[in-house]
Protein backbone atom coordinates (compact mmCIF):
# COMPACT_ATOMS: atom_id res chain seq x y z
CA UNK A 1 0.00 0.00 0.00
CA UNK A 2 1.47 3.32 -0.88
CA UNK A 3 1.92 6.27 1.28
CA UNK A 4 -1.07 8.32 -0.92
CA UNK A 5 -3.52 5.05 -0.22
CA UNK A 6 -2.30 5.10 3.57
CA UNK A 7 -3.27 8.97 3.84
CA UNK A 8 -6.32 8.28 1.91
CA UNK A 9 -7.75 5.68 4.73
CA UNK A 10 -6.18 7.80 7.37
CA UNK A 11 -8.64 10.45 6.11
CA UNK A 12 -11.04 8.28 6.19
CA UNK A 13 -10.80 6.84 9.53
CA UNK A 14 -10.64 10.84 10.54
CA UNK A 15 -14.26 11.68 8.23
CA UNK A 16 -15.86 9.11 10.24
CA UNK A 17 -14.39 10.46 13.54
CA UNK A 18 -15.86 13.71 12.31
CA UNK A 19 -19.31 11.99 11.58
CA UNK A 20 -19.63 9.76 14.12
CA UNK A 21 -18.97 12.70 16.88
CA UNK A 22 -21.27 14.98 15.48
CA UNK A 23 -24.22 12.59 15.17
CA UNK A 24 -23.60 11.41 18.94
CA UNK A 25 -24.20 15.45 19.93
CA UNK A 26 -27.23 15.69 18.20
CA UNK A 27 -27.85 12.23 20.24
CA UNK A 28 -27.43 14.44 22.97
CA UNK A 29 -24.88 11.32 24.01
CA UNK A 30 -21.04 11.09 24.29
CA UNK A 31 -19.51 9.18 21.45
CA UNK A 32 -17.79 5.86 22.06
CA UNK A 33 -15.79 6.00 18.33
CA UNK A 34 -14.33 9.16 18.21
CA UNK A 35 -11.03 7.99 20.52
CA UNK A 36 -10.58 4.60 18.31
CA UNK A 37 -11.40 5.80 15.02
CA UNK A 38 -8.59 8.70 15.55
CA UNK A 39 -6.12 6.15 17.19
CA UNK A 40 -6.72 4.28 13.84
CA UNK A 41 -6.08 7.91 11.78
CA UNK A 42 -2.66 8.18 13.31
CA UNK A 43 -1.63 4.83 12.56
CA UNK A 44 -2.44 5.46 9.27
CA UNK A 45 -0.75 8.66 9.14
CA UNK A 46 2.50 7.17 10.87
CA UNK A 47 2.73 4.66 8.35
CA UNK A 48 2.27 6.95 5.57
CA UNK A 49 4.59 9.38 7.04
CA UNK A 50 6.99 6.44 7.77
CA UNK A 51 7.06 5.41 3.87
CA UNK A 52 7.35 8.70 2.73
CA UNK A 53 10.20 9.17 4.96
CA UNK A 54 11.70 6.21 3.59
CA UNK A 55 11.57 7.56 -0.20
CA UNK A 56 12.60 10.64 0.66
CA UNK A 57 16.01 9.79 3.00
CA UNK A 58 14.61 12.40 5.31
CA UNK A 59 11.93 13.79 7.43
CA UNK A 60 9.12 13.97 5.17
CA UNK A 61 8.58 18.13 4.68
CA UNK A 62 9.99 18.73 2.05
CA UNK A 63 6.66 19.69 -0.14
CA UNK A 64 3.22 21.52 0.97
CA UNK A 65 1.98 18.12 0.93
CA UNK A 66 4.21 16.70 3.23
CA UNK A 67 3.53 19.36 5.53
CA UNK A 68 0.09 19.56 5.96
CA UNK A 69 0.14 15.51 6.40
CA UNK A 70 3.14 15.93 9.14
CA UNK A 71 0.50 18.75 10.60
CA UNK A 72 -2.33 16.73 10.39
CA UNK A 73 -0.69 13.66 12.68
CA UNK A 74 0.88 15.92 14.75
CA UNK A 75 -3.14 17.11 15.59
CA UNK A 76 -3.80 13.61 16.29
CA UNK A 77 -0.98 13.22 18.36
CA UNK A 78 -2.10 15.83 20.73
CA UNK A 79 -5.52 14.77 20.86
CA UNK A 80 -4.73 11.44 21.54
CA UNK A 81 -2.13 13.09 24.73
CA UNK A 82 -4.88 15.42 26.10
CA UNK A 83 -8.11 14.52 25.07
CA UNK A 84 -8.48 11.36 27.13
CA UNK A 85 -7.06 12.69 30.43
CA UNK A 86 -9.53 15.73 30.29
CA UNK A 87 -12.37 13.43 28.80
CA UNK A 88 -12.74 16.03 26.13
CA UNK A 89 -14.05 13.13 23.66
CA UNK A 90 -16.12 15.97 22.08
CA UNK A 91 -12.80 17.85 20.80
CA UNK A 92 -12.74 15.46 17.74
CA UNK A 93 -15.82 17.27 17.00
CA UNK A 94 -13.26 19.94 15.48
CA UNK A 95 -10.45 18.42 15.19
CA UNK A 96 -11.47 15.28 13.02
CA UNK A 97 -13.12 17.58 10.39
CA UNK A 98 -9.69 19.81 10.50
CA UNK A 99 -7.26 16.62 10.07
CA UNK A 100 -9.94 15.57 6.88
CA UNK A 101 -9.38 19.15 5.14
CA UNK A 102 -5.51 19.57 5.78
CA UNK A 103 -5.36 15.75 4.22
CA UNK A 104 -7.57 15.90 1.40
CA UNK A 105 -5.51 19.07 0.69
CA UNK A 106 -2.08 16.90 1.14
CA UNK A 107 -3.34 14.56 -1.23
CA UNK A 108 -3.70 17.00 -4.14
CA UNK A 109 -1.12 15.48 -6.64
CA UNK A 110 0.57 18.81 -7.29
CA UNK A 111 0.71 19.70 -3.40
CA UNK A 112 2.66 16.00 -2.33
CA UNK A 113 5.56 15.26 -5.27
CA UNK A 114 5.33 11.59 -6.75
CA UNK A 115 8.25 9.42 -6.69
CA UNK A 116 10.17 12.12 -4.88
CA UNK A 117 14.03 12.25 -5.20
CA UNK A 118 16.58 10.43 -2.40
CA UNK A 119 18.50 12.73 -0.29
CA UNK A 120 22.26 11.21 -0.09
CA UNK A 121 22.71 12.98 3.22
CA UNK A 122 21.09 15.01 5.78
CA UNK A 123 21.78 17.24 8.72
CA UNK A 124 20.47 16.22 12.13
CA UNK A 125 20.19 19.84 13.08
CA UNK A 126 18.02 20.94 10.03
CA UNK A 127 15.76 18.04 9.93
CA UNK A 128 15.25 18.68 14.31
CA UNK A 129 14.15 22.47 13.45
CA UNK A 130 11.84 21.47 10.80
CA UNK A 131 10.31 18.46 12.07
CA UNK A 132 10.26 20.42 15.94
CA UNK A 133 8.34 23.25 14.24
CA UNK A 134 5.90 21.92 12.56
CA UNK A 135 5.28 19.61 15.47
CA UNK A 136 4.64 22.73 18.08
CA UNK A 137 2.60 24.30 15.69
CA UNK A 138 -0.08 20.68 16.08
CA UNK A 139 -0.01 21.43 19.75
CA UNK A 140 -0.72 25.12 19.32
CA UNK A 141 -3.25 24.40 16.36
CA UNK A 142 -5.41 22.00 18.95
CA UNK A 143 -5.03 24.86 21.58
CA UNK A 144 -6.64 27.08 19.32
CA UNK A 145 -9.43 24.28 19.10
CA UNK A 146 -9.87 23.86 22.53
CA UNK A 147 -10.04 27.98 22.84
CA UNK A 148 -13.01 27.91 20.24
CA UNK A 149 -14.81 24.95 22.03
CA UNK A 150 -14.66 27.30 25.22
CA UNK A 151 -15.85 30.26 24.22
CA UNK A 152 -18.47 28.58 22.23
CA UNK A 153 -20.15 26.01 24.69
CA UNK A 154 -19.38 29.50 27.37
CA UNK A 155 -21.86 31.31 25.06
CA UNK A 156 -24.26 28.52 25.47
CA UNK A 157 -24.33 28.45 29.10
CA UNK A 158 -24.81 31.83 29.52
CA UNK A 159 -27.51 31.94 27.18
CA UNK A 160 -29.20 28.42 28.40
CA UNK A 161 -29.21 26.80 25.38
CA UNK A 162 -27.25 23.76 27.14
CA UNK A 163 -29.95 21.19 29.23
CA UNK A 164 -30.33 17.67 29.17
CA UNK A 165 -28.28 15.00 27.98
CA UNK A 166 -26.48 17.16 25.72
CA UNK A 167 -25.09 19.20 28.67
CA UNK A 168 -23.98 16.09 30.69
CA UNK A 169 -21.87 15.16 27.91
CA UNK A 170 -20.61 18.07 26.76
CA UNK A 171 -16.84 18.88 28.74
CA UNK A 172 -16.27 20.98 31.24
CA UNK A 173 -15.39 24.50 30.21
CA UNK A 174 -12.66 24.16 33.19
CA UNK A 175 -10.99 21.19 31.46
CA UNK A 176 -11.12 23.00 27.80
CA UNK A 177 -9.80 26.17 29.70
CA UNK A 178 -6.84 23.64 31.40
CA UNK A 179 -6.22 21.92 28.00
CA UNK A 180 -5.63 25.19 25.92
CA UNK A 181 -3.45 25.97 29.32
CA UNK A 182 -1.51 22.86 28.99
CA UNK A 183 -1.39 22.52 24.99
CA UNK A 184 0.22 25.87 24.80
CA UNK A 185 2.83 24.86 27.13
CA UNK A 186 3.81 22.20 25.11
CA UNK A 187 3.60 23.86 22.26
CA UNK A 188 5.92 26.64 23.40
CA UNK A 189 8.36 23.72 24.46
CA UNK A 190 8.69 22.28 21.90
CA UNK A 191 8.90 25.34 19.20
CA UNK A 192 11.87 26.64 21.61
CA UNK A 193 13.83 23.48 21.42
CA UNK A 194 13.14 23.64 16.91
CA UNK A 195 14.16 27.41 16.96
CA UNK A 196 17.48 26.69 19.01
CA UNK A 197 17.82 23.72 16.97
CA UNK A 198 17.44 26.10 13.66
CA UNK A 199 20.49 28.51 15.06
CA UNK A 200 22.49 25.31 15.12
CA UNK A 201 21.99 24.77 12.08
CA UNK A 202 25.33 25.42 9.85
CA UNK A 203 25.40 27.48 7.24
CA UNK A 204 21.65 28.63 8.13
CA UNK A 205 21.76 32.12 9.33
CA UNK A 206 19.59 34.03 10.98
CA UNK A 207 16.99 33.75 7.64
CA UNK A 208 13.64 36.07 7.79
CA UNK A 209 12.12 32.74 8.39
CA UNK A 210 13.67 32.57 11.97
CA UNK A 211 12.91 35.87 12.32
CA UNK A 212 9.60 35.31 12.10
CA UNK A 213 9.74 32.08 13.99
CA UNK A 214 11.55 33.84 17.29
CA UNK A 215 8.82 36.59 16.76
CA UNK A 216 6.21 34.21 17.23
CA UNK A 217 7.82 32.29 20.14
CA UNK A 218 8.04 35.50 22.18
CA UNK A 219 4.20 36.00 21.40
CA UNK A 220 3.42 32.89 22.88
CA UNK A 221 6.43 32.72 25.73
CA UNK A 222 4.45 36.36 26.79
CA UNK A 223 1.01 34.46 26.48
CA UNK A 224 2.31 31.25 28.55
CA UNK A 225 3.63 33.27 31.07
CA UNK A 226 0.78 35.24 31.92
CA UNK A 227 -1.43 32.11 31.94
CA UNK A 228 0.91 29.99 34.49
CA UNK A 229 2.27 33.26 36.26
CA UNK A 230 -0.18 36.18 36.33
CA UNK A 231 -3.00 33.91 35.44
CA UNK A 232 -5.68 35.37 32.73
CA UNK A 233 -9.55 35.48 33.06
CA UNK A 234 -10.39 32.05 30.52
CA UNK A 235 -11.79 34.29 27.50
CA UNK A 236 -8.98 36.35 27.35
CA UNK A 237 -7.09 33.32 27.11
CA UNK A 238 -9.38 31.44 24.76
CA UNK A 239 -9.34 34.63 22.81
CA UNK A 240 -5.35 34.99 22.81
CA UNK A 241 -4.72 31.47 21.44
CA UNK A 242 -7.08 31.46 18.56
CA UNK A 243 -5.51 35.32 17.42
CA UNK A 244 -2.34 34.28 18.09
CA UNK A 245 -2.00 30.77 15.67
CA UNK A 246 -4.37 33.12 13.05
CA UNK A 247 -1.77 36.04 13.42
CA UNK A 248 1.31 33.27 12.90
CA UNK A 249 -0.34 30.94 10.14
CA UNK A 250 -0.65 33.98 8.16
CA UNK A 251 2.84 35.02 8.79
CA UNK A 252 4.42 31.85 8.02
CA UNK A 253 2.16 31.54 5.07
CA UNK A 254 3.49 35.02 3.38
CA UNK A 255 6.99 33.62 3.50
Amino acid sequence: MTERWLLALATAFAAFAAVNAWRSLLGGHRSRWTLPLLGLTFIAQLMALGLRGEMRGACPLSDPGEILAFLSWSLVLFYLMVGPTYRLSLLGLFTAPLVVILQLIALIPELMTPNPPHVESTDAWREAHAALSVLSFGSLTLAAVSGIMFVILDHLLKEKKLTGNLFNNLPSVHNLIDSTKRLLLIGLVILTIGIVAGFLTPNLGFNVHLVVASIVWIAYAVLVSLAYVRGLPPHKLAFSSVVLFLVSIFAFGIL
